[in-house]
């Protein structure tokens, strides 16, 4: 080596050396460590400017000023299904008014009110007792319950429904524990560990963690034999990945524990934002629902060999013991599609703790059952309530809010609290078309495993073989050729074709009543109403207005109800409906000149001539009012 060479080495060295020691600035590091960051974040934004993907926030805007939960917001916690669950469409204004009264319903497909979907849910009977009783507020019970998920769900959810400012939020939930999405033994099972879980429900609120799960399920399809898991059958069947759960074994187990502490969470949460919680113990078919599986096992007797026993202690009559079989032969069920009892112990265990007012649905159903039993007296399956069982747990929960002083405040109810319930039941909306769809749901599901063996699954037209055009829209319905409301308004339209005004009401009442914020529906009825009062067929006028009225009372169907009713003499019901319209519209001068002759012949003299005052004070040339309020004024005078 040269002089030269060496002594450029030496300098090289020496710069390098320096380079080495030398201290950079602390924003350099911190640009370092932020740059990972920005470009996360970057990334996020781009992909939300360019909508690339599925929008999985809770709410979507249905109607200006009016929201509804996402029906694509399911995709938070299903990976492989196209079509996932959604709610039974409660929509509420985006801004909440000062005269809103607003109530959120959690839970599962029993919550949601599987098979009488959308309209026959518990949160329905709340809603239109709520309706009836408190008519000048704004009434908005709002079911969030999604069919196959579970408390992974409801947590997930409760952020966003507390910020929504509800007057209370009610939950029915414990049957979806191991099979619900992300469940221990669900086939969309999460990581093994709760806050993990979590922590990625979390994350699927960003764009990035949905391109992250489509590059590894692209590369995952080209290494493997793609087989849709979700191919056939009912959703929940699908759903069960670990079929068999032994009772107290690790999943069992782990299945308990899932639910606990998500529940505290829920319960937490809500509590630290002063929103009142009402919770539920959930109910099983014991008596009517044999054990779906077997497990042998040397710990613990054969669930079948159980349930045998209860029978035969039924059938003695000895129904306390034949209850405790019942129950153990439930829990001992390898298949977990009913809740276990640990389940209900936690729920009551959580509103004993933490002083959160509780619904024991579980008890009540058994106190009002045949010996005490709960079978297919109340239940359509092995554990979703009849009609008549949804309408029970809805009055279970609306007598707690009441005992709970969660009911509208400063307010008196229109009716009696007695008397209530069964004016509920009475105007219940429920179409016939929805009667027949909910029949042939509990027909597919029991046609289908763990129901019946899948080798002897029939086809849907063999199952429900329709008879009426009822029927065939009911099926079409099923096999997803045609919308709900479409259905309705065909069958409606059908049904007023044919001249049957009842049918036509039945179907075109549960549109309107799914759908309150689409105003065609509403002037369709009004329409009509008009229509007959041209032709003075007064009888069918009042059976359309008095729909509209059950529904939504408004101006136009109190005026004419209450006009109707002063024509054919009933005076006192044409006062009530007329001076309900003026309150709605307190310049219609018809409704002004008609309540001051209702007054009048009521012999409400003083009433009637400040009436009609008011009205020339509006119009001195008003057809009839001058003489009329003449004649009030002779009489008001003696």
């Amino acid at each position: 080596m040269t002089n030269k060479e060496g002594k450029q080495k030496k300098e090289s060295l020496s710069i390098l050396s320096k380079t080495q020691n030398r201290k950079y600035p602390f924003y350099f590091y911190l640009i370092m460590v932020l740059i990972p960051f920005l470009f996360f974040i970057f990334l996020e934004l781009c992909l939300r400017f360019f909508n690339y993907g599925y929008n999985l926030n809770m709410w979507v805007e249905v109607s200006e000023g009016k929201l509804m939960l996402n029906p694509d917001v399911a995709l938070r916690y299903f990976s492989n299904i196209k079509n996932p669950p959604t709610s039974i469409e409660d929509s509420f204004d985006k801004f909440k008014d000062k005269n809103s009264f607003r109530v959120f319903v959690l839970g599962e497909s029993s919550a949601a009110g599987y098979p009488y979907m959308p309209m026959g849910s518990f949160s329905r009977y709340i809603r239109r007792r709520l309706e009836l009783n408190y008519p000048r507020k704004k009434i908005e019970v709002v079911n969030l319950s999604l069919t196959a998920t579970n408390s992974f769900t409801i947590r997930d959810f409760i952020p966003e429904v507390i910020k929504q400012q509800p007057d209370v939020v009610l939950i029915y939930a414990g049957h979806n524990e191991y099979y619900g999405a992300l469940g221990v033994g669900s086939l969309e099972k999460g990581t093994g560990s709760r806050k993990i879980v979590n922590a990625v429900l979390f994350l699927n609120n960003f764009k990035i963690t949905q391109l992250i799960k489509n590059i590894l399920k692209w590369i995952s399809s080209k290494f493997t034999k793609q087989v849709n898991p979700y191919s056939s059958g009912t959703l929940m069947s699908r759903m069960a990945k670990e079929k068999y759960i032994e009772f107290n074994s690790r999943l069992y187990k782990e299945g308990l524990m899932q639910f606990k502490e998500n529940f505290v969470d829920i319960i937490v949460k809500l509590k630290a934002a002063r929103v009142p919680l009402i919770i539920s113990t959930v109910v099983s078919n014991l008596k009517d629902q044999p054990p779906f599986v077997s497990v042998s096992n040397s710990k613990y007797p054969s669930a079948n060999d159980v349930y045998q026993k209860a029978l035969i202690f039924f059938n003695l009559g000895n129904f306390r013991k034949a209850d405790s079989l019942f129950r153990y032969a439930k829990d001992l069920d390898g298949l977990r599609f009913r809740a276990p009892e640990g389940i209900n112990f936690i729920i009551r265990n959580l509103a004993n703790d933490y002083k959160i007012p509780l619904v024991d649905v579980d008890s009540f159903f058994a106190h009002i059952s045949p010996n005490h039993i709960v079978g297919n007296n109340l239940m359509t399956d092995h554990l979703h309530p009849t009609l008549k069982g949804y309408q029970i747990i809805g009055k279970l929960f609306y007598d707690k809010m009441n005992e709970m002083n969660y009911l509208p405040s400063n307010v008196k109810a229109r009716y009696k609290y007695e008397n209530q319930d069964s004016v509920t039941v009475s105007n219940f909306i429920i179409s016939k078309l929805d009667l027949v769809i909910s029949d042939f749901r509990i027909k597919i599901l029991k046609n289908d495993w763990p129901f019946t063996n899948s080798s002897y699954k029939k086809s849907y037209e063999e199952l429900c073989k329709p008879k009426t055009f009822l029927d065939t829209i009911a099926l079409a319905y099923l096999k997803n050729k045609i919308r709900w409301s479409s259905a309705h308004e065909f069958v409606a339209n059908k049904y007023l074709a044919q001249g049957n005004l009842e049918g036509f009401l039945n179907h075109v009442s549960a549109i309107i009543y799914q759908y309150p914020f689409i105003k065609y529906n509403i002037s369709q009825l009004e329409a009509l109403a008009v229509d007959y009062l041209k032709k003075r067929d007064y009888n069918n006028a009042y059976k359309v207005l008095e729909t509209e009225y059950k529904i939504i009372p408004n101006a136009f169907s109190s005026k004419w109800l209450g006009q109707i009713e002063l024509n054919s003499g009933r005076i006192l019901p044409a006062i009530k409906f007329l001076e309900e319209s003026m309150e709605y519209d307190s310049t219609d001068m018809q409704v002004i000149y008609n309540l001051s002759g209702a007054y009048a012949l009521n012999r409400e003299y003083y009433k009637a001539y400040s009436n009609i005052r008011k009205l020339l004070r509006l119009d001195p040339n008003y057809p009839g009012a001058l003489d009329l309020y003449n004649d009030l004024a002779k009489l008001v005078k003696q």
